[in-house]
C-alpha cells in the first residue's frame, strides 16, 4: 500500500536534508494525527505541492503534531507538456467532480471557464468561496491520489481570456461531439501546453467553437457516447495520460 501523503506550504522542504526532521503541523497534523491516527514509527510522505517531497519515519506524534526524520528526499520535475484543463463552470457540483478526477488523472492546471453557455456565474463574494471550493477539492485530492505536485488553479477565465491563453498553447482539443477527429488519435507535444478544453451542459456555442479554430484549436471527440460535463474532461485526460506518462 502506498504510504499517506501531507501537503506543506510551498518552499517549506527547500532545505531538508536526510536525517533532518521536518515538522507537520496545523491542518494538516491535525489531519494526521486526529483523524488518520498516526503514529510514531509509521512511515509517510510529505510533499510542497511543487515537486519536492520527504519520505521518513514519525519519530513523535503530539496533538496536532508530527514530527517525520527524513530519509530520503525527491524532486519531481514539471510534467512536459503540461495537461490544462479549461472546465466550463457547471451547475450543482458537477465541476467538483471533474476536477477532483481531473487531478486524480494528472492534470497540472486547471482553468476556471465562465462559457457563454455556464448556468453558474462566478461574481463577487460567491465566485470567491466556489473559487476556495475548488481549491480545496485539488488539495484533497493530490493527497488522494498520492501526488507530491498539486495542480494550479487558474484565474477564472472568459472566453476572450481562454482564446488568448490558447494562441501561446503547444495544442487545443475542444471536445466536441460533432467532431470527426478522434482524441485517441492525435500525437502529443514535447513540450509546452496541452489544453483541454469542456464546455458546459449546454455546449460550446459555435462562436466559441470558430473562436478557438482560428488561433489553431482543434475538436476532437472522446467517442461514440456523449459525456457530461463532469466526465468529459478527466476522460480525455486519461487518454492522454494513457498514451505519454502511463507506460
Amino acid at each position: 500500500m502506498t504510504l499517506p501523503v501531507y501537503l506543506l506550504e510551498p518552499g517549506a522542504l527547500s532545505s531538508s536534508v536526510v536525517g533532518g526532521v521536518v515538522r507537520l503541523d496545523g491542518p494538516e497534523g491535525r489531519h494526521a494525527v486526529a483523524v488518520r491516527r498516526t503514529r510514531a514509527g509509521e512511515r509517510v510522505v510529505l510533499a510542497d505541492g511543487g515537486g519536492r517531497s520527504v519520505e521518513g519515519e514519525v519519530v513523535a506524534a503530539e496533538r496536532d503534531v508530527l514530527d517525520v526524520r527524513v530519509e530520503v528526499v525527491r524532486d519531481e520535475p514539471e510534467p512536459s507538456p503540461r495537461f490544462v484543463l479549461v472546465q466550463a463552470l457547471a451547475k450543482g457540483d458537477r465541476d467538483d467532480q471533474a476536477v477532483e478526477a481531473a487531478t486524480e488523472c494528472g492534470v497540472d492546471e486547471v482553468v476556471p471557464w465562465q462559457a457563454a453557455r455556464s448556468i453558474v456565474q462566478w461574481r463577487g463574494e460567491r465566485g470567491e468561496k466556489a473559487r476556495r471550493k475548488w481549491d480545496a477539492v485539488l488539495v484533497a485530492a493530490t493527497k488522494q491520489s498520492r501526488r507530491t505536485r498539486r495542480p494550479v488553479l487558474g484565474a477564472t477565465a472568459s472566453t476572450t481570456d481562454v482564446v488568448a491563453r490558447a494562441r501561446e498553447a503547444a495544442l487545443v482539443l475542444v471536445l466536441h461531439e460533432d467532431a470527426a477527429e478522434p482524441l485517441a488519435g492525435v500525437v502529443l507535444p514535447d513540450a509546452g501546453d496541452v489544453l483541454v478544453v469542456v464546455g458546459p451542459e449546454g455546449g460550446i456555442t459555435p462562436e466559441e467553437v470558430a473562436a478557438l479554430e482560428a488561433v489553431g484549436a482543434r475538436t476532437v471527440r472522446l467517442g461514440p457516447t456523449v459525456l457530461r460535463a463532469s466526465s468529459a474532461g478527466p476522460a480525455a485526460l486519461a487518454v492522454l495520460s494513457a498514451v505519454s506518462r502511463w507506460r
